[in-house]
């Protein structure tokens, strides 16, 4: 409800400041103070500009009734990046919102796998696996199996012990 109302008053502050220019405006049109629209909506080499040629003889003053909207939008940008805040009106110097990227315990194991195949030449069994990461047998040999669907290892067995081999080519 709260920022219902902000965006309401915001949008109120908003049509103010255009009725206001374009007020500012057609006092310039009968000679006083031309330019006064454009110093008000931050313009002021132009503002000045204008004050100067009496709105470049009126035609610079009637060219503005059709810019003020945008002249207005602008100077309230301005406004909001000078403060801090996006046009959008998201504080800009806001913290991230995580420092650290989660990883899952099973990428923490795979890496640790990893680790442990590339002491060993690239292969792998999953009795070395447990006692070189401290995970269950159970956890290395899911992992291993997970890597093994995706394409990372291939399975061989040992030609002396007979034992399921876990190769990693690229690191062998």
């Amino acid at each position: 409800m709260n920022a219902g109302n902000n965006n309401t008053n915001t949008n109120k502050e908003h049509q103010d400041r255009i009725l206001v220019s374009y007020i500012l405006n057609v006092v310039g049109f009968f000679g006083l103070l031309s330019g006064l629209h454009r110093l008000y909506n931050g313009k002021i080499g132009t503002g000045l500009l204008w004050m100067c040629t009496l709105g470049l003889l009126g035609v610079g003053q009637f060219v503005d009734l059709f810019l003020i909207p945008n002249m207005v939008d602008e100077h309230e940008i301005r406004l909001k990046l000078k403060a801090g805040v996006s046009p959008l009106g998201v504080p800009l110097d806001r913290p991230p919102a995580a420092t650290q990227v989660y990883e899952s315990p099973q990428e923490k194991l795979m890496v640790k796998l990893l680790k442990v195949a590339e002491k060993r030449s690239g292969r792998v069994t999953v009795t070395q696996g447990v006692m070189e990461t401290g995970a269950s047998f159970t956890e290395v040999e899911a992992t291993l199996k997970e890597m093994l669907k995706s394409g990372y290892v291939t399975v061989d067995n040992d030609p002396m012990t007979g034992a399921v081999t876990y190769h990693f080519h690229e690191l062998g």
